[in-house]
């Protein structure tokens, strides 16, 4: 066993599930040098945390990954909405809701789409994607040991395959080690919220008969309820494999030894409606649903993403989603600071920004769970979720009222009420179609690597502005300018007012993070253009 081997990072991320990759492909494409870290052999074999939202898909987009992401999600490109049955053979049947977005109207906010994309498959597609980017992944390692000081975090990582250990040295650990997180744990990091939900064992199986009982109902999951065989149905193929949830009760002393296959296979049939189905058992897998978020998102130089930040009710799949928005989050801040154009101070603000998001979207989760009677959910849509605030609210509508951000409202709550996403501070930059080069692009597709500055191309001072600053602040900021005449960068299409939409004037200007969230806003002219873009960025980056 080699004992001598040692590797030196920038980042290493503990864990290879969805937010850990998601965390190495973001910091791949803004050229953050790092080692992920993951115990187990392979990606997830098993078909789960499948809903993608609106906001994770314009992420993978900018990443480059969403057309293989829709590729791998094809066969369920057509399912949608929730079904609610006593069961599938009986009368007792209500849609909770048909479609996801009816009417279209998302077309109004984004470029992306919902996408229902199982774990299984998503997470090979961010393997190959950000080894493609230069991403350093490696599977059956496991972190034994970690320490930090003032400096850096050194760690042991294990081969679980030949035994060899190898000592890490990097500036900062991303903990994406999921809900029972050791590394959590050892940084004495505590939760809040009412902690377990339901329990169930997730059942995969193939039947050939199911798809004619199913008909042409393509429903993302449907609630069976019988009460002598509740739980949820998920079409893996719409042909012959499936996913069933069943609930289990450990407080009540069942183990997991008693979900023999009979007893699966019985359980689905009953469920169902159809005594004869033919059912074949391929797989179990325990899950635990619960409502907590740690106290902290992280200590000194190691920060917390995705479940071991955060766990929520499966309803809705805020969970994953939530997750990989906190690795993007994060990943633009690791990035500013180790290419020294932010100081330290800009990482405080992952917490403050996402921690509230995080409560608030647990919050709404469980009360969906209720709205929708998932089964084995015993509680009830309460004050701290209720219906105040609707999926696409959720899951694109949140604000950050404190954090990286010059202008937000700290009295704003951070889902509001309605959808909006009119250029204020801290919420996510509006969505216009722009002619940029001859092609048609979204404002969104100019947000990655870089601070953005939108203004008018009759007000080219704002332009001249952030170049200057740019260079002085050696920070990179690109600026557009916008309109229809000579020597504007964008023109807006079909005439759109992007300066309406943004919620500023001709002479005012916008300025946007790399993450796609406004940072600042000029509603109007500004006296010394140069000097209000410098005060701000110097702000932003906590470079005061």
């Amino acid at each position: 066993m080699n004992e001598n081997v040692e590797h030196r990072v920038p980042v290493l991320i503990v864990g290879g599930s969805l937010v850990g990759l998601s965390a190495s492909l973001f910091l791949s494409r803004l050229g953050v040098r790092h080692l992920l870290v993951e115990k187990h052999a392979s990606t997830s074999t098993h078909p789960r945390g499948r809903g993608n939202n609106v906001r994770t898909m314009e992420l993978f987009r900018a990443a480059g990954a969403e057309r293989r992401i829709r590729e791998a999600a094809s066969v369920l490109a057509d399912n949608h909405g929730i079904l609610q049955a006593g069961s599938l053979t009986g009368d007792d049947q209500e849609w909770l809701f048909k479609e996801i977005d009816p009417g279209g109207g998302l077309a109004r906010f984004s470029p992306s789409g919902w996408c229902l994309c199982s774990q299984n498959d998503l997470e090979p597609v961010l393997v190959r994607q950000a080894r493609a980017e230069g991403s350093e992944l490696r599977f059956s390692a496991e972190l034994l040991t970690f320490e930090q000081d003032a400096d850096e975090v050194r760690a042991v990582v294990k081969d679980r395959e030949t035994g060899e250990h190898t000592r890490v040295r990097a500036d900062y650990m991303v903990a994406a080690d999921g809900p029972r997180s050791p590394i959590r744990e050892q940084l004495r990091i505590g939760r809040s919220g009412p902690g377990d939900l339901f329990h169930n064992v997730s059942i995969t199986f193939r039947s050939r008969r199911l798809a004619s009982v199913v008909g042409d109902r393509r429903f993302i999951v449907c609630y069976l309820t019988n009460p002598d065989a509740d739980g949820a149905l998920l079409p893996v193929d719409n042909e012959e494999r499936w996913v069933f949830h069943a609930p289990w009760q450990p407080g009540r002393g069942e183990t997991l030894e008693d979900f023999t296959d009979e007893r699966c296979a019985e359980h689905i049939r009953r469920a169902v409606g159809d005594p004869g189905l033919d059912v074949e058992i391929t797989g179990k897998a325990p899950w635990h649903a619960a409502e907590r978020v740690a106290e902290r998102y992280g200590a000194g130089r190691v920060f917390l993403a995705g479940d071991s930040a955060h766990e929520m009710s499966p309803t809705g799949a805020f969970g994953s989603n939530t997750g990989i928005q906190d690795a993007h989050n994060l990943a633009w801040k690791l990035a500013a600071v180790l290419d020294g154009s932010a100081g330290p101070a800009l990482l405080e603000t992952y917490e403050a920004e996402r921690l509230p998001v995080a409560q608030a979207t647990s919050a709404r989760a469980s009360a969906r769970s209720g709205e929708h009677s998932h089964p084995g959910y015993a509680g009830s849509p309460g004050p701290g979720g209720g219906r105040k605030g609707g999926m696409l609210t959720v899951a694109l509508g949140y604000r950050y009222v404190r954090g990286a951000v010059v202008g937000a409202d700290p009295a704003l709550p951070v889902v509001p009420e309605g959808m909006g996403l009119s250029g204020e501070p801290g919420t996510r930059a509006p969505h216009m179609w722009v002619g940029l080069d001859g092609k048609r692009v979204s404002t969104l597709d100019l947000y990655e690597r870089s601070f953005v500055l939108l203004c008018d191309a009759g007000h080219p001072e704002w332009r001249a502005a952030a170049a200057q600053v740019a260079e002085r602040l050696t920070v990179r900021l690109d600026a557009f300018a916008i309109g229809s005449e000579p020597g504007a960068d964008l023109e807006p299409a079909d005439g759109a007012d992007w300066a309406a939409a943004h919620g500023t004037s001709p002479e005012g200007a916008v300025l946007v993070r790399p993450d796609g969230f406004v940072a600042w806003r000029s509603e109007g002219a500004v006296v010394d253009t140069e000097a209000a873009l410098h005060e701000v960025l110097t702000a932003l980056l906590h470079r005061g």
